[in-house]
């Protein structure tokens, strides 16, 4: 197990746990801001000072924007985000323009070039950037009151189990329970500590382990063709979605611990039926972000009210609406490609994303149709499981374009796909050549057959947890202890295992 994780579970969560118990009621968010700014500092350093820059910075745009005229308050709100974003974008994107501008000048012979820097990323900006973005907005619409408390704000954007991969929150998600400091409870611990086991199962169980194909098979794509590809497509997706989905369940959980109920930030993506469902089931919270600060403002922007107006006049409705539509998911994907980092596969990947949500949106009309017209029933469970298919073509497409390095090997992969497609390569032992034994592929896929059973449970509405807790004690203690161990002894860690960083942590 990586250092940070043995950190975060071993010694850090259960100290503040115990330090903010042991504090009187009123002092309990203070006890909790102390614990997370220790906790960025330990492993950001002195980067902190950025996380201190933009909590001051969002505190007075919240301060300001809620008092004065309209168009003073506008602008004040333009500064705020613009003081934001500038930090993101300077530390994030500065290298690779300069280096895309070098390229451009470079190919017209014009003898400039910008120096290319590259910064340090402070731990979780991407993160907190977007939610200080939101709060400021938020007070701007009036939805919410302006934070007088800065102590309060700052625990806001730095909570000590966000801050690294998310979920993305809302002010009014967690800030006034966070205020509230009530007490630990016996029934929140364990809810908190069984999702924080889950958790670790989903990662250190199986997403640790793909680790090793998926990056044989990305290093080595070269010497891959047809079937592999498929192989190193889907292994990157179980992969990323074990990690990430485990890292919210620890992160989740351990906010449950507090009595802190974050938004949750998967639902069972993979019973998707289309694209755009997929995207509402995966990384919730970055869709719901942009649904509310970026597609909403666009949808009611001067430019879609123009579109409507002279397409009322000119057009069809069918028009007009796949127009308005291109018009207000444009920026959305543009922003959730380039979100995820400083690299043309992924904005390749949220282009790809934006081509296949408008090619669905115009084909829904005619599909309707045809199901009418061939009498299939939309609830029907062949087609319904069609569909499912369908969408995982999808996302497995464009989770190869986004584990690429660069673009140019993600074309280069997706051509091999369709060169030397042996299948009998899955069972001719050609797997065994990627890092996992027999052993390790049987774990991997009784673990995902565990994590199926326990999301049909969820998609159904049942509270696993909570019928967990409603047995008898031997019975519960048998399941807490069965995930102890098959943590313990079936993890991805000890000798001759590579520490995994977090994925998302690095967007």
């Amino acid at each position: 197990m990586a250092y940070h994780e043995s950190m975060y579970f071993l010694v850090f969560l259960p100290v503040v746990l115990i330090g903010y118990q042991l504090a009187p009621k009123r002092g309990r968010f203070g006890v909790l801001l102390f614990f997370s700014y220790c906790f960025y500092f330990l492993f950001s350093h002195r980067l902190i000072v950025y996380l201190l820059g933009a909590t001051t910075i969002t505190y007075l745009t919240g301060r300001l924007v809620a008092t004065g005229e309209k168009k003073r308050r506008k602008t004040i709100l333009i500064v705020g985000v613009w003081l934001l974003l500038g930090m993101l974008l300077v530390m994030k994107y500065s290298g690779f323009f300069a280096e895309n501008v070098n390229a451009l000048f470079g190919t017209i012979n014009l003898g400039l070039r910008l120096p290319v820097r590259r910064f340090l990323l402070p731990l979780g900006i991407s993160f907190y950037t977007l939610s200080a973005i939101g709060y400021m907005a938020d007070v701007y619409w009036k939805k919410i009151e302006p934070e007088k408390n800065i102590a309060k704000l700052a625990l806001f954007l730095s909570f000590f189990p966000i801050i690294m991969e998310g979920p993305i929150c809302m002010y009014s998600d967690t800030a006034e329970t966070l205020a509230k400091g009530e007490d630990i409870r016996s029934e929140n611990l364990i809810r908190g500590y069984m999702r924080i086991g889950w958790g670790l199962l989903k990662k250190v169980v199986i997403a640790d382990r793909l680790y090793v194909v998926v990056q044989t098979l990305f290093d080595g794509y070269a010497s891959y063709h047809g079937v592999m590809i498929v192989v190193a497509a889907v292994s990157y997706t179980v992969q990323l979605y074990m990690e990430f989905s485990g890292c919210m369940d620890i992160v989740i959980g351990s906010a449950e611990c507090f009595g802190v109920t974050l938004p949750e930030n998967f639902a069972q993506p993979f019973v998707s039926k289309n694209a755009s469902e997929f995207w509402r089931r995966w990384h919730i919270s970055l869709g719901r972000w942009f649904k509310t600060y970026i597609f909403y403002p666009v949808s009611m922007s001067k430019l879609t009210r123009k579109w409507n107006r002279f397409a009322k006049k000119h057009t069809s409705k069918y028009i007009k609406l796949m127009v308005a539509s291109a018009i207000a998911l444009f920026p959305v994907w543009v922003c959730n490609g380039l979100w995820h980092g400083a690299n043309w596969s992924y904005l390749f990947y949220g282009m790809y994303y934006f081509v296949v949500i408008m090619i669905e949106l115009m084909l829904e009309p005619a599909v309707k149709k045809l199901c009418a017209a061939w009498k299939i029933a939309e609830d029907a469970a062949w087609w319904n499981v069609l569909r499912i298919l369908k969408t995982w073509v999808i996302i497995f497409t464009g989770e190869l374009f986004f584990r690429a390095d660069t673009l140019g090997i993600g074309m280069h992969m997706f051509r091999s796909l369709f060169h030397d497609f042996s299948i009998q390569k899955l069972w001719d032992g050609t797997l065994l050549t990627l890092g996992l034994g027999r052993v390790e592929i049987g774990i991997i896929l009784v673990s995902l057959l565990i994590v199926g059973v326990v999301n049909h449970f969820r998609e159904q509405q049942i509270d696993v947890r909570g019928v967990i807790l409603q047995k008898r004690l031997p019975v519960r203690w048998l399941v807490y202890l069965a995930l102890i161990f098959v943590v313990l002894i079936f993890g991805a860690y000890g000798p001759g295992c590579q520490e995994v960083d977090l994925i998302y942590a690095g967007f």
